[in-house]
C-alpha cells in the first residue's frame, strides 16, 4: 500500500540547553515536549498519587495486611495484567501479607475480567479481598456476586468506564469520573504501583513494619514489572509513564532485574544491559502474551514473581515455545484473511470497507487481536477480527487507526442498535466486544456506517510520519547510539524516523520476505550504508530497475560478531523517480 511521507511540525518555542544535540531538539520538539525538564525522568517528578478512591482501597488493605486477611488478586491476560498480577502478590508479601495468591480467568472458560464465573472460582479460597488489577471497571455483575459472598472488592484499572461504575468498595482508576490525577495514560501495572506504594506509606505511618520486624520494602525495585508492562500494553508515553520506564530500564540494566525479565530476555536473545524500550513490546510482550493467547497466564505470571533463576528460564522457554505456535498460528489465519480481501478487491477495488470486520469460525480466539492489527496496518482502516466462542457466540477484537476513537465508536452503535453488541470495552486504539453470531452481518453493517459518518476518504491514506532528512555527517554510529539511547520511545513518543532518497547500490533478498540493502548517500557512492527491510511485498522487491529509492527509516545500530556498524531499518520504501 502506497503510504504518504509527512514532515512532522516543529514546536519552535521549545528552548534547550546546549547539552542536548540540535537534531534531538528537533525531534524533542516535534514530539511536543514544552521544557527541557520534560526530558529528566528521576522518581521525584512523578504526579502525587491523587487518586479517587486512592485512600479508601490503602484502608482496607492496609487493615487486611495487620490482619493477616486473604487476599486474592484477579488479573487480566495480556502482559500488563501479568505484570499487574506480579506486582500486587509480590508487593503485598514484601509487606508482611503471605496469604495473598493471584488468580487468572481463562480466556477461553470464563472471558474477561471480574465475571461471576470467576467469583466463584475465587470463593472456593475463601478471600476476604479481592483486587482486580487491570481490570474490574465494567465488572458490574462480578462485583455483585462478590460482594454477596461477603468479600471486599478493590477495583484497579485504566481502561474506559461505562455509563455505570461497579459497586465495589473502592475503585482506582484515573479514567474514572472525578479522578484529578494528571495523567490518564497509566498502564494497568502503573494503577497498582501507585496503589501499593501508597500502601507502603500508610503501613510506615501505622508502625506496621518497625513493630512486625519487617524490612520496608524498595518500591523501586518493582519498576522492571512496570515498565514491561507499560509499553507492552501500548499507552501513550506521557512524561509520568517515561519516567517509570526510564526507571524501569535502568534497573534491568544495572543487572537489578528480577529473574523472569532476566529469563525471558535472555530467550528472546536480548541481552540485559543494552535492553531499550521496544524490546518490551516486541520480545518480552509477545512472549508473555502468548501464554494468554494460547494456554493460560497463569505460567507467566509465576516466572514474573519467580525467584529461581532455572526455574525462570524453563517457564520462559515454555513461553517462548507458545509464541512460535502463536506465529504459525497467525501466519495461516491471516493468509485466508488476505484471500477474503483479495476477492472483494478483485471484483471491485472500491469495494473494501472503511470499516472492516472478519469472522471465520476456525480462527483461534486468542489470535484475532494480533491479526487485526496487521490488517489494520495492510489497509490502514479500522478493522475487528471475530472467532466464534461457542453457543453461538462471536469474540471480537478491534484495532483502530488515528482519529477513530474505536471504544466510543462501539459506544455510538450501541447507542443506534441496542440489540446487537452484547459487551464491549477498550481505549481509543483498541476494544473488544461480544455478540451473537447471527448478528455479525448487521454489526459489520453498522460498525462500517460509523467509520464512514467519521473519518473521510483522506484519512484512509496510511501517514508515514518523519522528523526530516539526516545531513551526511549524522550517518555515524554515534548519532545512531544517541538515538538509541534517547528515549524512552513508544506509543505518542515514537522513535525518531527519517525520510531522504538514497541511490540504490544492491539489494539482496533474504529468507524471502526481507530485503537486505546497500544504499549510497551520494551521487558517486562515496558514502555507503546498509539497510534492511522486513517483509516486503515480494511482487514489488527486488526492483532491478529501480535505481534511487525514497525511503522513510530509523538509524540504528547494527552488532554482528562483535562488530558494530551503522544500519537503516526501513519502515517504508518505494522506487523513486
Amino acid at each position: 500500500m502506497k503510504k504518504i511521507i509527512k514532515r512532522r511540525a516543529i514546536d519552535q518555542q521549545t528552548k534547550f540547553d546546549e547539552s542536548v544535540h540540535p537534531l534531538l531538539q528537533r525531534i524533542y520538539s516535534a514530539r511536543g515536549i514544552q521544557q527541557q525538564h520534560e526530558l529528566q525522568y528521576q522518581l521525584a517528578q512523578l504526579h502525587k498519587p491523587n487518586f479517587k478512591g486512592l485512600q479508601e482501597a490503602v484502608s482496607i488493605l492496609a487493615d487486611a495486611v495487620v490482619a493477616g486477611a486473604k487476599i486474592i488478586i484477579v488479573g487480566d491476560f495480556d502482559a500488563d495484567g501479568a505484570t499487574s498480577s506480579a506486582l500486587a502478590v509480590l508487593a503485598l508479601r514484601a509487606m508482611g501479607l503471605h496469604n495473598v495468591d493471584f488468580l487468572v480467568p481463562n480466556r477461553f472458560e470464563y472471558g474477561y475480567g471480574l465475571t461471576p464465573e470467576i467469583v466463584a472460582v475465587a470463593a472456593a479460597q475463601e478471600p476476604d479481598v479481592i483486587i482486580t488489577v487491570d481490570n474490574g471497571i465494567s465488572s458490574i455483575e462480578g462485583v455483585n456476586a462478590a460482594r454477596e459472598l461477603g468479600i471486599a472488592v478493590i477495583v484497579t484499572d485504566h481502561h474506559l468506564p461505562g455509563s455505570e461504575l461497579p459497586e465495589a468498595d473502592a475503585i482506582v482508576n484515573p479514567n474514572q469520573p472525578g479522578c484529578e490525577f494528571p495523567s490518564k495514560n497509566l498502564a494497568g501495572v502503573g494503577v497498582i504501583f501507585y496503589v501499593m506504594n501508597a500502601l507502603r506509606a500508610e503501613l510506615r505511618q501505622m508502625g506496621w513494619f518497625a513493630e512486625s520486624g519487617i524490612t520496608e520494602p524498595n518500591m523501586a525495585s518493582f519498576l522492571d514489572l512496570v515498565a514491561l508492562g507499560t509499553v507492552a500494553d501500548v499507552v501513550p508515553l506521557d512524561h509520568n509513564n517515561r519516567i517509570l520506564v526510564a526507571q524501569g530500564l535502568q534497573r534491568i540494566r544495572a543487572g537489578m532485574a528480577r529473574p523472569g525479565i532476566n529469563a525471558l530476555l535472555d530467550v528472546a536473545g536480548k541481552q540485559a544491559h543494552k535492553v531499550v524500550a521496544s524490546d518490551f513490546g516486541f520480545a518480552l510482550g509477545p512472549r508473555l502474551n502468548a501464554a494468554g493467547r494460547l494456554d493460560d497466564m497463569s505460567l507467566g505470571i509465576q516466572c514474573l514473581i519467580c525467584e529461581s533463576e532455572s526455574l525462570a528460564r524453563e517457564m520462559a522457554m515454555q513461553m517462548d515455545d507458545l509464541n512460535k505456535d502463536r506465529k504459525a498460528i497467525e501466519t495461516g489465519m491471516q493468509q485466508e484473511a488476505m484471500s477474503m480481501l483479495q476477492k472483494v478487491l478483485s471484483a471491485d477495488e472500491d469495494a473494501l470497507p472503511w470499516g472492516v470486520c472478519l469472522f471465520d469460525e476456525t480462527w483461534h480466539q486468542g489470535v484475532i487481536g494480533i491479526l487485526a492489527s496487521r490488517i489494520k496496518d495492510k489497509y490502514h482502516r479500522p478493522t475487528i477480527v471475530f472467532a466464534d466462542v461457542g453457543d453461538g457466540q462471536i469474540k471480537g477484537s478491534a484495532r483502530s487507526i488515528h482519529g477513530f476513537h474505536i471504544r466510543d465508536a462501539l459506544d455510538a452503535i450501541a447507542a443506534r442498535h441496542p440489540h446487537i453488541l452484547q459487551k464491549f470495552g477498550g481505549h481509543a486504539m483498541a476494544a473488544g466486544m461480544s455478540l451473537t453470531r447471527e448478528n455479525f452481518s448487521a454489526f459489520a453493517r453498522a460498525f462500517d456506517d460509523e467509520v464512514r459518518r467519521q473519518l473521510t476518504q483522506d484519512d484512509l491514506s496510511a501517514v508515514v510520519l518523519s522528523d526530516g532528512e539526516l545531513h551526511a555527517q549524522d550517518f555515524n554510529l554515534s548519532m545512531a547510539q544517541q538515538l538509541r539511547e534517547s528515549g524512552p520511545w513508544g506509543q505518542h513518543f515514537p522513535e525518531p524516523v527519517f525520510d531522504g532518497e538514497f541511490f540504490l547500490i544492491q539489494q539482496k533478498l533474504l529468507g524471502e520476505k526481507h530485503l537486505k540493502m546497500t544504499l549510497g548517500v551520494d551521487p558517486l557512492g562515496q558514502q555507503l550504508v546498509d539497510a534492511i527491510a522486513f517483509n516486503i511485498d515480494a511482487k514489488l522487491w527486488p526492483n532491478l530497475q529501480a535505481k534511487k529509492v525514497k525511503v522513510a527509516y530509523r538509524l540504528d545500530v547494527n552488532e554482528f560478531r562483535g562488530n558494530k556498524t551503522v544500519q537503516l531499518m526501513v519502515d517504508y520504501m518505494e522506487a523513486a523517480l
